[in-house]
């Protein structure tokens, strides 16, 4: 950790009144689809900044071949240009272990801010096995970017039905952080292949 800057664990600034996007994930690594994401959030959703939040951890998977934190936030940084995209390991040093928790936090400490929680389709349909997975759908809107093969998740997944009744017009997307939640919004448009797993899978 010593390669890490006092900035990487802290959140990055933001003002009251500003929508933001939160965006979690591994990062391990990270690579031009979760920069796709992020500029399709920007820009449909009409938010000040998306913040990728690099988890020390996911309590999902294997972390044997995962990659330091300080590796992960730099490639991170190294592949992002956009100002908007703000790159964060505060999760390190907050006293929390999963999503729902993290993000309560973040949310406690920035009274007035517009939180949006990011996620691509190929996590929705996981998303029912998350700890808490209801808690974050009730605590800020949702958007879903569509992945390639993960279209079908809009209407399979079982957060997607659960969730049925939450779902807004993607035309009324740019008002998404406006919305109390649950509220959610499936972003349909260009969709980028790659993913962390199979360029890890490259290298070995």
């Amino acid at each position: 950790m010593s390669g890490l800057k006092r900035h990487h664990l802290r959140m990055p600034h933001v003002e009251p009144g500003q929508a933001v996007g939160l965006f979690g994930g591994s990062f391990n690594p990270p690579h031009a689809g979760h920069v796709h994401v992020s500029e399709q959030a920007l820009r449909r959703l009409n938010l000040s900044q998306v913040w990728w939040l690099v988890t020390p951890g996911n309590p999902l998977k294997n972390n044997s071949n995962l990659a330091s934190l300080e590796q992960r936030i730099t490639a991170c940084e190294a592949i992002n240009s956009d100002p908007r995209i703000k790159i964060t390991g505060c999760e390190l040093n907050l006293p929390t272990r999963y999503t729902a928790d993290t993000l309560t936090h973040i949310v406690n400490r920035n009274a007035g801010v517009r939180f949006v929680w990011i996620m691509g389709a190929d996590n929705l349909g996981q998303f029912h096995k998350w700890e808490r997975w209801r808690d974050i759908a009730d605590l800020m809107p949702m958007a879903v970017v569509d992945r390639p093969g993960s279209t079908l998740a809009l209407h399979s997944a079982m957060a997607a039905q659960a969730l049925r009744h939450a779902r807004i017009d993607e035309a009324d997307s740019p008002s998404l952080a406006n919305y109390r939640a649950p509220a959610w919004v499936f972003l349909h448009g260009p969709r980028n292949s790659l993913s962390s797993t199979a360029i890890r899978a490259q290298k070995m």
